[in-house]
Formats: C-alpha cells, structure tokens, sequence
C-alpha cells in the first residue's frame, strides 16, 4: 500500500481527535470511491485494469504517466496484449 499526504484544515483534525475512532483512511477511500461513481468508473474493473498492466510489467510510475484515465489505461492494457513484446512468439 502506497502513503499519500494529505492536508486536512484545523476542523478537520479536530473533529478526529475528538473521535479517535474514525478511520480516516476509510473516509478518503469512499470520497474517492464517490469520484469515481461521478465518473462513472467502476472501481473493480479498474483494479481488474490495474492488475493486468502490472502483469505487464508496467509500474504504477509508468501506467500514470502514459494514461490519466480510463479509457486510456483500458487502451494501454489492450494493446500491449495484442501487440506482445518482441521475442514472446510461440515460434521460439
């Protein structure tokens, strides 16, 4: 899992020390989730994306900066599965 900052206002803190129980993390995961149904992004087939361009040996680093969204991660998967890197040939 990936560590990302994030800032949050004075109120904000406040209000989660005050309720020490909440977990934060969770609620930035569902606003993003909230993004994403905006969107209209499917959140399991974007994991399901994700995993196939890592199976490609992609890094999160490479996939962002070739894409900046779905349909394009989608393409970029695509097309390496149709166009395999040279020397993967069945005839070798």
């Amino acid at each position: 899992m990936i560590t990302r900052s994030v800032t949050i206002e004075a109120i904000d803190e406040l209000y989660l020390l005050w309720n020490d129980h909440i977990n934060a993390s969770a609620l930035y995961r569902r606003a993003l989730r909230e993004e994403m149904d905006v969107r209209d992004v499917d959140p399991d087939e974007l994991r399901e994306l994700l995993r196939r361009a890592r199976e490609q040996d992609y890094t999160l680093d490479e996939i962002a900066e070739n894409t900046n969204r779905f349909v394009d991660l989608q393409s970029l998967v695509d097309d390496q599965q149709n166009h395999p890197p040279a020397g993967d040939t069945a005839d070798e």
